[in-house]
C-alpha cells in the first residue's frame, strides 16, 4: 500500500478514544474536517505523552507570548466520543507539534512509519491543525480515558488485571 497523507486545516473536530476492556484497549486519534473523518492507531502511552507535551507546549508558548489569550481545557464529553465507522488509516508510531505563528494555529503531526522502509519519511503522515482551545481539551480528554483502564499496583505500579497479578515487590505472591 503507497503511503498516504491528509493535511486537515483547521479540523472541526479532534478527539482520542478507546475501545475494548481495560488491559485489551485499542486507542484512537481522529479527526474531523467538515464531511471528512480519519482515524489512527496509537498507543495508549502516546495519548498520555501527547497530552503531556500539549501542556509543556503551551506552557512554552505563553511565556513566549505573554500578550496570547489563554486556551481553554473545557470539553463536553458527551461530543468527545469517537465517530463510526472506526477504520483506521494506519497506526501512528510517531507523533509531534507544532505551532504556526500567523494563524495561531497548532498541528498534531502523526507519521507512520513504512514497514518496507525503516524510514519514517516513506511511511503515511497526519497533519491535523487545531486551535490550541481545541489542543488543549484533547490533552485533558486524553488523560481522562487513558486513566480508565486497570488500576495499578500500590507495590510494583504494573497494572492489575481482573484475575490479579504477579507483583515482584510481594515475593511473587499475587494481589
Amino acid at each position: 500500500m503507497s503511503p498516504m497523507e491528509f493535511e486537515f486545516k483547521p479540523v472541526s473536530h479532534i478527539t482520542t478514544g478507546a475501545i475494548g476492556l481495560p488491559g485489551q484497549r485499542v486507542f484512537y486519534l481522529q479527526a474531523r474536517k467538515d464531511e471528512e473523518l480519519i482515524t489512527l492507531i496509537i498507543e495508549k502511552v502516546q495519548v498520555q505523552s501527547l497530552a503531556i507535551g500539549v501542556h509543556k507546549f503551551l506552557e512554552e508558548l505563553a511565556k513566549a507570548k505573554p500578550d496570547l489569550p489563554s486556551a481553554s481545557a473545557a470539553y463536553d464529553e458527551s461530543e468527545m466520543g469517537l465517530t463510526e465507522p472506526i477504520e483506521p488509516a494506519f497506526r501512528a508510531s510517531q507523533i509531534g507539534l507544532g505551532y504556526d505563528d500567523e494563524s495561531d494555529m497548532m498541528v498534531i503531526v502523526a507519521r507512520e512509519i513504512s514497514p518496507e522502509e525503516d524510514d519514517a519519511e516513506e511511511g503515511s503522515v497526519a497533519r491535523f491543525w487545531t486551535t490550541r482551545s481545541q489542543l488543549l481539551a484533547l490533552s485533558h480528554f486524553g488523560l481522562d480515558v487513558a486513566s480508565r483502564g486497570r488500576p495499578i499496583c500500590g507495590n510494583c505500579g504494573e497494572p492489575i488485571d481482573p484475575e490479579g497479578h504477579f507483583c515482584p515487590k510481594r515475593n511473587g505472591h499475587k494481589k
